[in-house]
């Protein structure tokens, strides 16, 4: 039998470069789809609580198991509500986004105090009218918000601040929307729907300093090699004399900044009985707040940060009505 070579595809994608740890633990949007009809706030943001399985309906009709039930793992995060504290204008220019102007609410929450301090006399009223004035320039409307760990079970109590563009109607009825909110609540249930598609930005599980093997998936070497076995064989030529950028090294693994797209919402809920097994979830604690529940899985650990905003490619074949669940597991996660 003559000599068989074997082909793989690479292990590592090029794409991800450079592989160091995120400068944040909170993830991020670069960009923003554009919706119809009435303005809406375009993301929300809640904590990973874990993953279940659930047994629902088949509904995508391409399916060769088309209305047969079938098993599907999920995730939970959990969505506290989100207060909107501030209002920004942005006009587009050469050199890009460009804010043009600010308002915050006048009395922040007794979490954000420490975060912010507001100049002493500030007027909300009159920032509003002067931003307000701007509107003719500005090309798009954001929110600033920041979320409440406070009403978890996570043990933390420093809110995250983040940014999310407003989509949907005209620059003017964005700004009727979203002066409404300033200084309320806003609930997941008022953003996002049931059978709807979702991206997911988050900062992936941190896994400290890795050699090529985990971190490539490289093949070991054979056992009478000179000096190591876990290690590439050849990391270039002599000519050039260097070494490629795309020769997998060792480093950083894990923890860095991600983004999946078309994740399906299969439940909106409320009450945290009907999805909480028996023992609570493993590392996370007790679930407190309304929840989501999406099918696959997500970036990161539990009780990181999951941003969420409305699908920016999303399929022409996607199914937008949400499988029937039969059942739920709550059967016990621990020592699994």
């Amino acid at each position: 039998m003559g000599h068989r070579k074997f082909h793989a595809p690479r292990h590592g994608s090029l794409q991800y470069y450079p592989r160091k740890r995120a400068r944040d633990h909170v993830g991020r949007f670069r960009s923003w789809p554009e919706i119809d009809g009435p303005p809406r706030i375009l993301g929300f943001a809640g904590y990973k609580v874990g993953m279940t399985h659930i047994i629902a309906i088949e509904n995508r009709k391409n399916s060769p198991f088309y209305g047969h039930e079938r098993f599907f793992a999920v995730t939970i995060i959990e969505c506290p509500p989100l207060v909107v504290f501030g209002l920004r204008l942005y006009k587009n220019t050469h050199d890009g986004l460009k804010c043009i102007g600010e308002a915050w609410e006048g009395e922040f929450k007794d979490e954000l105090v420490r975060l912010i301090t507001l100049p002493k006399e500030y007027d909300s009223d009159k920032a509003l009218l002067d931003l307000e004035d701007k509107l003719k320039m500005a090309d798009e409307i954001r929110v600033l918000v920041h979320t409440q760990p406070k009403l978890t079970g996570i043990g933390k109590k420093k809110p995250e601040i983040m940014e999310f563009n407003v989509g949907g109607g005209t620059i003017p009825e964005r700004w009727t929307y979203v002066k409404e909110l300033l200084g309320k609540e806003l609930k997941v249930s008022e953003i996002f729907e049931l059978g709807s598609y979702i991206d997911v930005s988050a900062v992936s599980k941190g896994k400290g300093y890795q050699g090529v093997i985990k971190r490539f998936g490289i093949k070991r070497k054979q056992h009478k090699s000179n000096k190591t076995v876990r290690e590439v064989g050849c990391i270039g030529p002599w000519k050039p004399s260097r070494v490629m950028w795309t020769v997998p090294r060792s480093g950083q693994m894990g923890y860095h900044q991600r983004v999946e797209y078309n994740k399906q919402i299969v439940k909106i809920g409320i009450d945290p009985k009907e999805i909480t097994p028996k023992g609570d979830f493993l590392k996370y604690g007790v679930l407190k707040n309304d929840y989501i529940v999406i099918k696959g899985s997500v970036p990161g650990p539990r009780k990181r940060l999951i941003r969420m905003r409305f699908p920016i490619r999303l399929p022409k074949k996607a199914t937008l009505a949400t499988p029937e669940i039969v059942y739920i597991s709550l059967e016990s996660k621990q020592g699994n």
